[in-house]
């Protein structure tokens, strides 16, 4: 487990590496432009977290990765213990990736084909859309070894060239995207770099478009917000002039790479952009006509409604999200599912509307564990409703508890 306890709320991490760096609450707060009052009542719990955007830039100035502050997601493990991270961080790390020139394989060596690599890689895009996050980490060690492989087996000039990089991008995209979603944003960033030189090489401008979603996916995991909107805003602008319009897999590339970039404007605090971006994902939504999930991007009108939902809740909107927040995502895919019920509980709690909070938690819980358990905006929540459902012993206040010790809300 990495950085502080994960029972700890963000004002006290706040405070935490405040009182580390030697700060005192008047200098921090004058750093940030904010008050001493406010930082006191953020630091206590006695107001609500600050907005993504601020706890960046706290976390920029006391010298820590954002994860450090928000809460790292920690991957839970399942029933089979499937929780190797650091096998997957091995895989990427291996001194044979730093030179072809001096760890190629030998003369003879048998190198795979790229055909039976591309079925599994897909499959376990699959569990990983399915919310089995741990059966994916489990499956990548081995998949970024056959990765190497065929960049190996690329390199000398046969005629699968082309179909050897596409696999590598897909296979390190997927890797980018998982170590994101479970906080391990250095590795992520590495494996994301991965995936697009793999695209580069490959020539296929979806392949590359592709590999750009999980350069935002880094980006964002390592609240560099500005850089992703550039990168987002670099692919479409290199996509949109290469593709056809009525190609159904570029529009629901184009119509991501739009939305990831929305969220980064979000979180960003740039209103315009990020209405302009989910704007423009609409529009190609509409032209798609219907929820499909071509690359697994499970891209179409509904997950733009997602987006903007989640986007109007890095914005401080809440009152929005819980207004416009009942939307069926059972269609979904289901980690594009429980991630809409993770951000519609967060803003229902912050409404007050515990009750309700917990049921969306409850229902995005039973959908997919491990994407609820290794989630810190879930565990914040959680913290939220344990002061709004005091213990009494009822049954309500008793089964909050047991979802927040399950999450490790609570010590």
């Amino acid at each position: 487990m990495r950085g502080l306890g994960d029972h700890l709320s963000i004002g006290e991490r706040i405070a935490f590496h405040r009182r580390r760096r030697g700060y005192t609450q008047q200098v921090l707060a004058g750093l940030v432009g904010r008050s001493t009052d406010w930082l006191a009542k953020a630091e206590s719990g006695r107001r609500k977290p600050p907005r993504i955007d601020m706890l960046a830039e706290l976390a920029r100035i006391l010298r820590v990765p954002l994860g450090e502050l928000v809460g790292q997601p920690v991957l839970m493990e399942d029933d089979r213990e499937q929780d190797d991270v650091p096998a997957v961080r091995d895989a990427l790390m291996s001194p044979r990736r730093l030179s072809r020139l001096l760890y190629g394989p030998e003369a003879e060596a048998q190198l795979p084909s790229p055909g039976p690599t591309a079925e599994l890689v897909e499959q376990t895009w699959d569990d990983y859309q399915s919310g089995r996050l741990g059966k994916v980490i489990a499956r990548l060690p081995g998949l970024l070894q056959t990765a190497q492989e065929l960049e190996d087996r690329a390199a000398r000039a046969t005629a699968e060239r082309r179909d050897c990089w596409a696999v590598s991008a897909r296979v390190h995209h997927l890797a980018a995207t998982t170590l994101a979603k479970i906080g391990e944003s250095d590795i992520s960033w590495l494996a994301a770099e991965r995936a697009m030189r793999a695209a580069d090489e490959s020539g296929d401008p979806l392949v590359l478009a592709s590999a750009a979603r999980s350069g935002t996916h880094a980006l964002l995991a390592n609240g560099r917000y500005g850089d992703a909107m550039e990168l987002g805003d670099t692919a479409s602008a290199w996509l949109s002039a290469r593709v056809g319009e009525s190609d159904p897999a570029a529009l629901s590339l184009l119509g991501m790479i739009y939305l990831r970039a929305a969220i980064a404007a979000a979180r960003h605090q740039d209103r315009p952009t990020a209405t302009s971006l989910l704007n423009r994902a609409e529009a190609l939504a509409n032209q798609l006509g219907s929820d499909e999930n071509h690359w697994q991007t499970s891209f179409g009108p509904t997950n733009v409604l997602l987006h903007r939902l989640s986007a109007e809740l890095d914005l401080d909107n809440i009152s929005y999200v819980v207004e416009h927040g009942q939307i069926n995502v059972d269609h979904m895919p289901p980690e594009r599912g429980v991630s809409h019920r993770i951000d519609h509980a967060r803003a229902l709690s912050l409404a007050g509307q515990g009750d309700s909070a917990f049921a969306e938690l409850c229902t995005a819980e039973h959908a997919s564990a491990q994407l609820v358990r290794n989630n810190p905006r879930v565990r914040d929540t959680l913290r939220d409703l344990i002061k709004q459902f005091p213990v009494t012993g009822s049954a309500r206040s008793s089964e909050l508890l047991m979802m927040a010790q399950r999450c490790r809300a609570v010590e």
